[in-house]
């Protein structure tokens, strides 16, 4: 998706919502699809002005202000959110009966041979890639398995409804630093960043909804950076040990 469009309207956000729109027109089509469970973003929930310290299913990115201030990946922000709510006035308007999970950052294991996008966003004490830290900084995470076996549980359960936050648990950049230090202390990640408090208070993605129906996460984040660092190691991704002190990352 190109962020930098200079017409996010009809390059970025019309496509994104053509392109589910017409998935769910062809499932109501064939006339055999019983349920379809669309997977959404973290993107449509957590983006608004006043910055909320629990979130769930009821919220929803303010999509007039995403594209006032221009952060960051603000047409992501904007497709996600107002192709969602497409999704769900088709959905009502048509008798479909849609499910869409909202999952955070994902990380753990993958099969391509290169990093995915939420795992660059993941390891980035450890690449210094500072860009990322605004997204870590007071994060949400899961793992790619359990969301998987949610998309499959919603599929499933018959009392299965509406939007679900995917989300095992909350963490900041001060705690993800100390667990890849607590783990790879050869990779030597600051523990103090730039123009971010030492005390973060967490935001929380509340998952109630899906675990109140039975779901139960499997993976804690240390399972998750394992894996998704050993994967990368395996796949020569990240060197074995850092390149110079602190990674190049930025400290106070």
């Amino acid at each position: 998706m190109d962020f930098e469009s200079k017409d996010p309207e009809n390059e970025v956000i019309k496509p994104a919502i053509n392109g589910v729109l017409d998935i769910m027109k062809a499932c109501l089509k064939a006339k055999t699809v019983r349920r379809l469970v669309f997977t959404s973003s973290a993107g449509t929930l957590n983006v608004s002005e006043q910055q909320k310290h629990v979130l769930d299913e009821t919220c929803w990115s303010d999509v007039e202000f995403c594209q006032r201030v221009k952060m960051t990946a603000w047409m992501y922000f904007a497709s996600k959110t107002l192709v969602e709510q497409e999704a769900w006035k088709f959905a009502k308007e048509n008798n479909i009966d849609l499910i869409t999970i909202i999952p955070p950052l994902v990380v753990g294991p993958f099969l391509t041979p290169t990093m995915p996008p939420s795992l660059t966003t993941a390891l980035s004490p450890i690449t210094g890639n500072e860009t990322h830290y605004s997204i870590i900084k007071q994060g949400q995470f899961v793992h790619i398995d359990d969301l998987c076996l949610a998309h499959i549980f919603l599929f499933e359960h018959p009392e299965g409804e509406g939007r679900y936050v995917c989300s095992a648990c909350d963490a900041n950049i001060h705690d993800i630093a100390n667990l890849i230090n607590s783990k790879y202390p050869e990779y030597k990640v600051p523990t103090k960043f730039k123009n971010i408090p030492d005390q973060l208070e967490l935001v929380r993605f509340s998952s109630k909804k899906i675990k109140d129906i039975g779901f139960q996460f499997k993976y804690s984040l240390e399972d998750m950076y394992i894996a998704g660092i050993d994967m990368c190691r395996e796949k020569g991704l990240l060197p074995k040990h850092a390149k110079t002190p602190g990674n190049g990352i930025t400290q106070k």
